[in-house]
């Protein structure tokens, strides 16, 4: 299962997703990082993050990631 989200404390984020402190992966555990992506903007980060998570994204990510 592929879970998609934004940060800026990568470190932080993967502790707090390995102690079970995330909702969405509490009961996915363990995690594994699969992927990143860096951004210079923040907002580009969000919108990519929006389109992961749309159908077509999905699809997208599927194609080209996995």
């Amino acid at each position: 299962k592929m879970y998609t989200g934004y940060t800026h404390a990568l470190d932080r984020r993967m502790q707090e997703h390995e102690r079970g402190l995330i909702q969405y992966t509490k009961t996915r555990l363990p995690v594994k990082l699969a992927l990143y992506m860096a951004f210079d903007e923040k907002q580009l980060a969000l919108d990519f993050e929006g389109y992961l998570k749309s159908g077509s994204g999905r699809a997208f990510a599927q194609k080209r990631f996995w």
